[in-house]
């Protein structure tokens, strides 16, 4: 809020004051606009917070997160339960949030099932709106009216503020649904009511880091969140990856080649992104055609109708040659960067070709496979002339990709590190600590800084990577950060001394294989350490949290997600099927609502044409930890204290209009 002292007074700040409120003046011109906003916004500070959801490590499972986004969670079943509990059977009710989540297909069954289909859409239309009504009724109808589909807002608008029960508007409103029926309307108006349903019944939504890798097609789920209306994002360890590869880096680019690889999901790179692999698989059937591969065969599921030993052989061969460019390609980013602290991650050096032996932390492990082909042992990290020439074409697609670029440019816009928001503080992997519980301190592009001020230098090496010019040092230097970010040593989103991908892949002891996590993770259950880590970002007070990603919480072993009496909360629950075995759940969804903060775990999703048919919703089984002594109002939140400065500031105008030192307009 501006310090304005009186207008008319002389001061510093006055003739920039007297210019913003000239400004704010073209919007609401005359004392009549500006009292009149005032009321509005005055009268919106009472009104209640709007629900917040929250998940995390979304991981490419685009059929389960759609599920949990058209539910809200579990919302709008309990909506149903709500309104028609007494009027409607259980079976009816299980069809009708199938019929919000799923309107075009559920549409299309029930033509196959309804022998009276005109009751049945007036029927329906009668119980949508009661829905629409009840999710719609903390907004104001300026809110609402904003979230109306344009074709159909007028009508939308006069059925939800028409009491059915006052007589003189009975016939009125069943004349409306009436007409909409007789003019062939009502599928698509059910569409639409859905849709408003779907949109309001979630205030905001709020992901907390990994849209990517992993699950089949994260692509899906950036296109539905770009759709939302909404929504942030903090960025996780996965996103970063994936957002250097938009930038060009070719250590993130071979990074998720080897990860998409390596579990055979090559879907969201060919389909979601449209970019060819032919140029690598060209370069690994030449150059690896008669090298053992054995150890780089895919690990995820396969097809086997589509998916033969030839096929394998050559999925062998493309992960080897990608294998062996990352490893040289993280070493040249480490060579680059000496302030990373990772020259031990230098293994390339370390192998003794005689022995099979490679050299890790002053001991010698016997090697697996040391049979590289490209590796110029007198110069390991150097790209050969054929493998420069790859990584340039697999470059040119990933930057030529317009879908990836434009998923990029909104993770850029609608995304961060972090995020405060309504005394919450929002990061995927951790806040790096010392032994000793202090924060870590890092050199990397500036002096020493730890805590929230590395975050925020981090974040804008990170958009320093993308929106710096092609070519420039601090492009480079960009770049090379978002691989940090992605798996350096203690780097906020990855959270451990190092990344063991060319242990797991070449060095059969295990012992290798184990990633020290930060001392972060041996804190946060700890209440003191959390409430020291708030006041860190600014945060204080007895309703104030962190929300926390990336390390899945072990649910089928006891593990609690509510840590430190409740002050951090880790919504890491397995959306992943990778790690549900895990987690022995299929993902959290954290909900802060008026009345409070409760979290919902969900059952593993049996699949999308499983809901519409069989209306087999997800099961989600709900806690309550917090609950508020009274009803959280508008006027307690940021968005609150964003409509406080308003008025304020429009009050200032109304002193400037009766000063005369601003002249109203269209006041007569």
């Amino acid at each position: 809020m501006m310090e304005r002292g009186v207008l008319m007074n002389e001061g510093s700040g006055r003739v920039s004051d007297l210019r913003y409120l000239q400004l704010l003046a073209r919007q609401y011109p005359n004392t009549r606009a500006a009292s009149s906003e005032i009321i509005n916004l005055q009268a919106i500070l009472n009104l209640p917070k709007g629900t917040e959801h929250f998940m995390s490590d979304l991981h490419g499972e685009y059929e389960a997160f759609l599920h949990i986004l058209n539910s809200a969670s579990g919302a709008v079943r309990e909506k149903c339960d709500i309104l028609f509990e007494n009027t409607m059977t259980r079976e009816e009710r299980a069809r009708l949030p199938t019929l919000v989540y799923y309107p075009e297909e559920k549409l299309r069954e029930i033509h196959e099932t309804v022998n009276d289909i005109g009751e049945w859409y007036k029927l329906t239309l009668h119980r949508l709106i009661e829905i629409c009504r009840l999710v719609t009724s903390k907004y104001t109808r300026s809110k609402v009216r904003k979230a109306l589909p344009a074709d159909y807002a007028y009508i939308i608008d006069e059925l939800l503020n028409t009491n059915y029960e006052v007589h003189n508007k009975k016939d009125y409103y069943e004349n409306i649904l009436s007409t909409i029926i007789h003019l062939g309307r009502a599928e698509d108006f059910i569409i639409a009511v859905s849709g408003v349903i779907k949109t309001l019944i979630v205030d905001h939504l709020h992901i907390v880091g990994d849209i990517f890798d992993r699950g089949p097609r994260a692509d899906i789920i950036l296109d539905s969140l770009m759709a939302h209306h909404s929504v942030d994002i903090q960025w996780g360890n996965h996103d970063a990856l994936w957002m250097g590869a938009a930038t060009g880096s070719r250590t993130c680019i071979a990074t998720v080649l080897n990860n998409s690889i390596t579990y055979n999901n090559l879907e969201v790179i060919e389909t979601g992104y449209g970019i060819s692999l032919r140029p690598l698989a060209l370069f690994a059937n030449e150059v690896y055609r008669d090298v053992d591969v054995s150890r780089f065969l895919p690990k995820g599921p396969v097809d086997a109708a589509t998916f033969d030993a030839k096929d394998a052989a050559l999925a062998a061969r493309m992960h080897k040659a990608i294998a062996v460019i990352l490893f040289k390609l993280e070493g040249q980013i480490i060579l680059r960067n000496p302030e990373f602290g990772m020259d031990d991650r230098l293994l390339l050096d370390k192998i003794d070709y005689a022995n099979r032996t490679v050299r890790i932390g002053g001991a010698d492990y016997p090697l697996r496979d040391t049979d590289f082909p490209t590796v110029d042992r007198a110069n390991p990290y150097a790209l050969s002339p054929e493998e420069e020439r790859v990584m340039a074409q697999l470059k040119a697609a990933f930057l030529s990709s317009e879908k990836l670029q434009r998923h990029a440019r909104f993770l850029y816009t609608k995304g961060g590190l972090y995020k405060c928001y309504n005394g919450n503080l929002l990061y995927h992997g951790c806040i790096p600590m010392n032994d000793d519980s202090s924060f870590m301190e890092f050199s990397i592009g500036c002096e020493k800084l730890a805590g929230r001020a590395f975050f925020d230098h981090a974040e804008a090496l990170a958009r320093q990577g993308y929106y710096a010019p092609e070519g420039s040092p601090e492009k480079q230097s960009g770049k090379d950060f978002l691989w940090f970010l992605w798996c350096g040593r203690n780097s906020p989103l990855f959270g451990r001394d190092h990344i063991a991908t060319f242990e797991r892949a070449l060095v059969p002891d295990e012992s290798t294989w184990v990633e020290r996590k930060n001392p972060y993770y041996s804190y946060y259950n700890d209440a003191d350490v959390c409430i020291r880590i708030l006041r860190e970002f600014g945060l204080e007070g007895p309703h104030c949290h962190i929300v926390n990603g990336h390390v899945p919480v072990k649910s089928k072993d006891g593990e609690n997600p509510i840590k430190a009496g409740g002050r951090l909360i880790v919504i890491d629950g397995g959306f992943c099927r990778a790690y549900q075995p895990t987690t022995g759940i299929a993902g959290y969804t954290l909900i802060y609502n008026s009345w409070g903060i409760r979290i919902a775990s969900h059952e593993p999703f049996s699949g999308r044409e499983n809901a519409i048919r069989n209306n087999k919703d997800i099961v989600s089984t709900s806690v309550v930890f917090e609950r508020m002594e009274s009803r959280i109002k508008i006027a307690e939140t940021d968005i609150g204290e964003e409509l406080r400065r308003n008025i304020e500031d429009l009050k200032w105008l109304l002193i400037a209009f009766k000063t005369g030192e601003i002249k109203e307009r269209n006041s007569y």
